[in-house]
């Protein structure tokens, strides 16, 4: 399960990295980043599943 999340986060963080340098915003670089590298540090895959989705709506959310 753990496995399936980081690959689907970390297929949308690589098109939020090339989206983000692209288009040079900012939070989508940064969120793009963050999933990417999110399932290698947290072992619990509720909080990969939240802070995911967090990190999914955050370019929505927050404008630069």
């Amino acid at each position: 399960m753990r496995l399936f999340f980081g690959v689907l986060f970390g297929a949308i963080g690589m098109g939020y990295i090339v989206y983000g340098r692209k288009q040079r915003h900012g939070v989508a670089l940064l969120c793009g980043v963050l999933l990417g590298v999110l399932p290698y540090f947290l072992d619990n895959p509720y909080l990969v599943v939240g802070i995911g989705i967090g990190l999914c709506l955050a370019p929505f959310l927050v404008r630069d």
